[in-house]
């Protein structure tokens, strides 16, 4: 049995794990908007002014001006038509299948997706058929596996966790029918890539004719809670059929209003949040590659190290540790099956912190 350890967190980069404190290498918190004072502030301000919970469903007596609020603000930062708030970032997906289900004659699945993708998939009451990952030629085939008058819907992450790789949705749409859709789950993608922030679309320049983009504000927002981007007709078809929509609490309100403020922060400093991520990153990955690691190119934070065989994964934990760094041995869906490290840098990372990831790295090599 998985066996789940309680961590503290002490500072924007610092965690305390069993009484000591250490440099901290996971999670998803990109720009650390999470303890961002304005944040929690946000967070405190909505609990006094508008208490912790509608206690009811939004087609009830849960709908809040605040969510109509933040459902905009969204929307205007990511340059969608509309934005639905919906309780958790797992859902999103689900609830575009619920309102869908019916409209399409395959689902394609990227064979790494995220375990919410493959749940969203068995709703659209159609087959399934998975395509190998980010392969772009396998894509096309399974596509032609479809037959002529197939109206298909393909759903992938867009920044796949495991690695920090994008989705090349510029080259799915160019073997998909022009009435095919893509659910795009850019829970890591949504803030940290593109010119402007706006996830996997933005960083691919694909317009959102046939993309439905779902998101979570927990990792680059540093809040809680889902969005889904798309069309007022997706939106009203969710609130007529999405049983999860319907039947489900919403946000609580201080997150709600923690989350505005999140937008806020990332609209007026994102330009300086993304190049001080990217920079953090890339000096990592250049330090990596350089000290013998194969570490792959790809446009995200994230950084994985793969062991050669469990003893050495047990070794490099302890030798990571030892150097006052928490970056567990991961075995995690969509990852590789044997496991591995995965290092997420954050904007938050001082320079001091990078060089002790680095430097113990060097040493274990």
């Amino acid at each position: 049995m998985t066996a789940l350890e309680p961590l503290q967190q002490t500072g924007h980069s610092r965690v305390r794990r069993r009484g000591r404190e250490l440099d901290y290498f996971s999670g998803c918190d990109y720009f650390r908007l999470a303890s961002h004072p304005a944040v929690l502030k946000a967070a405190a301000d909505g609990l006094k002014k508008f208490g912790l919970n509608v206690a009811a469903s939004r087609l009830t007596t849960g709908h809040h001006k605040i969510y109509e609020i933040l459902e905009a603000e969204l929307a205007g930062f990511f340059g969608a038509p509309d934005a639905l708030l919906v309780s958790t970032g797992y859902l999103t997906g689900i609830i575009v299948a619920q309102a869908l289900a019916g409209n399409f004659s395959h689902a394609l699945l990227d064979a790494r997706a995220h375990p919410a993708l493959l749940d969203a998939a068995t709703h659209f009451d159609c087959p399934i058929l998975k395509f190998k990952h980010r392969d772009v030629e396998d894509f096309a085939r399974v596509v032609a596996r479809c037959g002529r008058g197939a109206r298909p819907i393909l759903l992938t992450d867009g920044m796949f966790s495991h690695d920090g790789s994008a989705a090349p949705l510029k080259a799915y749409l160019k073997s998909l029918p022009r009435d095919a859709m893509i659910i795009v789950d850019d829970a890591h993608g949504a803030g940290v890539l593109g010119k402007n922030g706006r996830g996997t679309p933005d960083l691919e320049g694909v317009s959102r004719r046939q993309i439905i983009q779902c998101l979570t504000l927990s990792k680059a927002f540093g809040v809680y809670g889902g969005v889904i981007l798309g069309t007022r007709e997706l939106r009203h078809k969710i609130l007529e059929r999405s049983r999860s929509f319907v039947g489900s609490t919403p946000l609580p309100l201080p997150l709600a209003n923690a989350a505005l403020q999140s937008v806020k922060i990332l609209k007026a400093k994102g330009k300086v949040l993304r190049r001080r991520l990217n920079e953090n990153a890339q000096y990592v990955k250049t330090s990596f590659q350089k000290a013998g690691f194969e570490i792959p190119q790809t446009p995200g934070p994230i950084i994985p190290v793969y062991a050669k065989g469990a003893r050495d994964s047990l070794t490099l934990e302890k030798h990571l540790l030892a150097a006052g760094i928490l970056s567990p041995f991961l075995k995690y869906p969509g990852g590789d099956a044997n496991g591995y490290f995965r290092f997420v840098i954050s904007s938050g990372h001082s320079r001091a912190q990078l060089d002790t990831l680095i430097n113990a790295l060097k040493g274990f090599q």
